[in-house]
């Protein structure tokens, strides 16, 4: 068994968001239920097995887990946590917005690479396809 008990306050990720919360039961070695307490941040939108793809044929989109949702962690992704949990309904829109504020950072990111990567075809081969 790890060296979480019940009742200890706790970071874990759950597929591909992160969470505050607190141990409600260590069902196994390799799993604990975890009482989700905040969101530390938000799942990744999309299929997990093409990512940055979204062209697939179900795009996923990922809710964040509910206040109070009980959610078996693995205990690998589970750390001990000492300070402050944040309100739910504040750390979850911290959550997501900070999603979207690194989402809308790459496609400024990806569109600026494009015009530089044109403006280099344009200069090796005089294309401007």
């Amino acid at each position: 068994m790890s060296d979480f008990q019940v009742g200890d306050r706790v970071t874990a990720e759950y597929k591909t968001g992160a969470y505050y919360g607190e141990i409600v039961e260590l069902t196994s070695s390799m799993k604990a239920a975890v009482r989700i307490l905040a969101v530390k941040e938000h799942p990744t939108q999309g299929d997990l097995h093409h990512p940055m793809d979204p062209s697939v044929p179900f795009f996923h989109q990922r809710r964040a887990l509910s206040f109070q949702e009980i959610a078996l962690m693995p205990v690998s992704t589970i750390r001990p946590f000492g300070g402050v949990i944040p309100e739910y309904p504040d750390s979850l829109k911290r959550a997501l917005l900070s999603q979207i504020s690194k989402l809308t950072e790459m496609e400024a990111w990806a569109r600026r690479s494009l015009q530089e990567l044109n403006q280099l075809n344009v200069e090796y081969f005089g294309d401007s396809n």
